[in-house]
């Protein structure tokens, strides 16, 4: 019994010394370098201001903010039309076939996610697979421009993050209790008003977990932008990036990441708030 505790203390000890070391160590840094100034000839001088937070709310950020909103936004919206069905219809499946469907979409996790990307250009560039498909069947008449502009980002978005928006999905779903369904059936309840009336709300957290799963992840995704968008396409990761690596203005990169973070600790908060209501209405 006593090995047993100390073994419990030994591995939760580490993991927060791990924890402490790695994530908030460095996340504190970057706080505190949010609040500094660039240094003419280092990273940074150490002259506390707010400069870095009130450069954010110019005209120039807030598109660019606004922008990297509205694409993760739409990547978002289609993640979860493409995932809920796809989520919905895996739960319905016997065992064998949902270990077969689960290990066809995590599969392709097992590469690069940079090499997955490299090969969309293969499907989507003017000579393309797609391109080519589409003109042998006579469905246009000239090869679509996909490549290097804002619908080849969306693609690119989707196609790596559709999963984080399936697995949260899925989980939810595979616990519902279908015969809540059937119950409703037999009161001759409708198929729309039984998908919005039962199953979408209980299986709400499932759709907040994707959603912050797929959301701050598509306005951070810089190489996605970068390979598909071409220069033209500049969202929040590529201007975090820009700065940290192009423009070695770490405060200002640093003051972006901060606004993300803050962003996400507050839809964390709303799945929370989210989840604890759910309990409460379950006990009463």
């Amino acid at each position: 019994m006593r090995a047993s505790r100390l073994f419990k203390r030994f591995s939760i000890g580490l993991v927060a010394l791990w924890l402490l070391v790695f994530s908030f160590a460095p996340f504190l840094l970057v706080v505190i370098a949010s609040f500094l100034k660039q240094g003419d000839e280092s990273f940074f001088s150490w002259s506390f201001n707010l400069g870095n937070y009130i450069q954010l709310a110019t005209p120039i950020y807030w598109h660019v903010f606004l922008r990297s909103f509205y694409l993760a936004f739409e990547t978002t919206l289609l993640c979860l039309l493409l995932g809920y069905p796809f989520a919905y219809i895996l739960s319905k499946f016997s065992m064998k076939v949902r270990t077969l469907l689960m290990a066809i979409l995590i599969i392709p996790f097992w590469t690069s996610s940079l090499i997955r990307i490299y090969s969309l250009i293969i499907l989507i560039r003017g000579q393309g697979l797609l391109n080519h498909a589409l003109l042998s069947l006579g469905l246009i008449h000239q090869p679509l421009q996909i490549l290097y502009s804002q619908s080849a980002v969306l693609i690119g978005l989707v196609y790596c993050l559709l999963p984080f928006m399936i697995l949260p999905l899925f989980a939810n779903l595979e616990k519902f209790d279908w015969r809540l369904v059937d119950a409703a059936r037999d009161l001759s309840a409708s198929k729309l008003k039984i998908l919005f009336k039962i199953v979408l709300p209980l299986s709400m957290p499932g759709v907040i977990a994707g959603v912050i799963l797929v959301l701050l992840p598509a306005m951070t995704m810089f190489y996605v932008p970068d390979i598909l968008g071409g220069a033209r396409s500049l969202l929040l990761g590529n201007l975090i990036k820009n700065q940290f690596i192009e423009a070695g203005n770490w405060p200002l990169g640093s003051a972006v990441s901060v606004a993300l973070t803050v962003l996400m600790s507050i839809l964390l908060l709303i799945y929370w708030m989210g989840t604890q209501g759910r309990e409460r209405r379950e006990l009463m």
